[in-house]
C-alpha cells in the first residue's frame, strides 16, 4: 500500500499537470505562441528570397523551408485546440446556471418537466458536440504528435548538413548558414528550458507541495469549493497527550500522540489520533499543540491552512478524491 503522502503528491501532480495544461491554451499564451512562429515563418522567408543568389553546398532552403513548415503546422494545431477548450468552456459556463435553477425549483412539478425537456435538448446538443470536439482534437493530438517527432528528426538532419557544411558553407552562403545556426540554437535552449522546467516542478512537488498548492490558488479561477462549502467542514483543534497519559494505552494499538477536539460545539466530538496519524499528509508536518485541523467528510484531516487552500482548487480530497460538494449538497437539501 503506497504512503499517504505519495498519494496526496499524485493528486498534486495530475492537478498541476490540468492547471498547466489549462494554462498553455490560454488566449494570452496562444497569441504569443502563434506571434513567436508568425516570426520564425516570415524571417524564414525573408532570408530565402533574400539568399536567393547563394548557393549552398548542403541543401539548407529545404531544411528552412521545412522548419517554416513545421511552425505553421503548429499554430493550425493550437488554433484548433484552442477554440475546442474554449467552446467546452463555454458550454461549462452555460450549463452551470441552468442546473443550479433547476435545483432551486425542485418544489414545482410544472418546472421539473421543463428543466428535463430543455436538459434533454442540451444534453444530446452536448452530446453532439462533444462528439466533434473529441474528433477534431484527436485529429489535432496526433498531427502535434507527428509534428513534434519529425521536427527532432529534422534537428538532426540540419545539424548534420551545418555541421559537415563548415567554413565553406558560411562563406558561401553566409545568410542561410546563420539563419540555420539561429534556428538550431533556439530548439536547444527551447528543450533546455523545458526539461530544467519540469525537474524544478518535480521537485517542488515532492519536497515543497504547500508552495506548488500556493501558486496554484493564487492563479486559479474558481473551480473547486467556495469559501461557504469549506467553513461547512468540521473544524478541529489538536491537543498533545502528555508522556504520563501517553503510555497508558494499550500498546499493541500503537502510541497515542494527541485527541482532535471539534471546534464551536457544546458537545465537541472527540478522536484520539496515533502517533502515525498526527501529521498533515500535504506539508509532511507534525500537528502540534494547538492547531487547527480540518476533517473532510470522508474522515481524513489535514492542516485548515494546507487543505482549504486546496479545495478551493480542487473540491475532493487529496487522498482519497472524495468529492466534498456532494455532502455540502445534500446538507443543503436536509435543511
Amino acid at each position: 500500500m503506497r504512503e499517504p503522502s505519495m498519494l496526496v503528491r499524485e493528486a498534486a501532480a495530475e492537478q498541476l499537470e490540468e492547471r498547466q495544461s489549462d494554462w498553455a491554451y490560454s488566449k494570452p499564451v496562444v497569441v504569443l505562441d502563434i506571434v513567436w512562429n508568425l516570426a520564425f515563418v516570415s524571417v524564414a522567408t525573408a532570408i530565402l528570397v533574400m539568399s536567393r543568389n547563394e548557393h549552398p553546398i548542403m541543401p539548407l532552403r529545404v531544411w528552412l523551408l521545412g522548419y517554416a513548415l513545421q511552425c505553421v503546422l503548429h499554430m493550425v494545431c493550437v488554433c484548433v485546440e484552442y477554440r475546442r477548450r474554449n467552446r467546452r468552456r463555454t458550454n461549462r459556463t452555460t450549463t452551470t446556471p441552468r442546473s443550479r435553477s433547476s435545483s432551486s425549483s425542485s418544489s414545482s412539478s410544472s418546472l421539473e418537466e421543463d428543466a428535463l425537456g430543455s436538459r434533454r435538448n442540451s444534453g444530446e446538443q452536448d452530446l453532439s458536440l462533444g462528439h466533434l470536439d473529441t474528433e477534431s482534437s484527436s485529429v489535432a493530438k496526433h498531427l502535434e504528435s507527428a509534428n513534434t517527432m519529425f521536427s527532432f528528426i529534422w534537428w538532426i538532419i540540419g545539424f548534420y548538413w551545418v555541421s559537415a557544411g563548415g567554413q565553406e558553407l558560411a562563406q558561401e552562403s553566409p545568410r542561410i548558414y546563420w539563419l540555420s545556426i539561429v534556428f538550431l540554437g533556439f530548439d536547444v535552449f527551447f528543450v533546455v528550458f523545458c526539461v530544467a522546467l519540469a525537474c524544478v516542478i518535480g521537485i517542488a512537488v515532492c519536497c515543497c507541495l504547500p508552495c506548488i498548492i500556493a501558486v496554484l490558488y493564487a492563479v486559479a479561477d474558481q473551480e473547486g469549493a467556495s469559501k461557504e462549502d469549506i467553513e461547512q467542514l468540521t473544524k478541529f483543534k489538536f491537543r498533545k497527550v502528555g508522556d504520563a497519559n501517553r503510555h497508558t494505552g494499550d500498546e499493541a494499538q500503537g502510541t497515542t500522540e494527541g485527541i482532535m477536539t471539534e471546534c464551536g460545539t457544546d458537545s465537541p466530538i472527540e478522536h484520539t489520533l496515533l502517533q502515525e496519524d498526527a501529521e498533515c499528509c500535504i506539508c509532511l508536518s507534525a500537528y502540534e499543540d494547538g492547531t487547527e485541523l480540518r476533517e473532510l467528510p470522508c474522515g481524513h484531516h489535514f492542516h485548515c491552512s494546507c487543505v482549504d487552500k486546496w479545495l478551493y482548487i480542487n473540491a475532493t480530497c487529496p487522498l482519497c478524491k472524495y468529492n466534498i460538494l456532494k455532502s455540502s449538497n445534500l446538507d443543503r437539501e436536509e435543511v
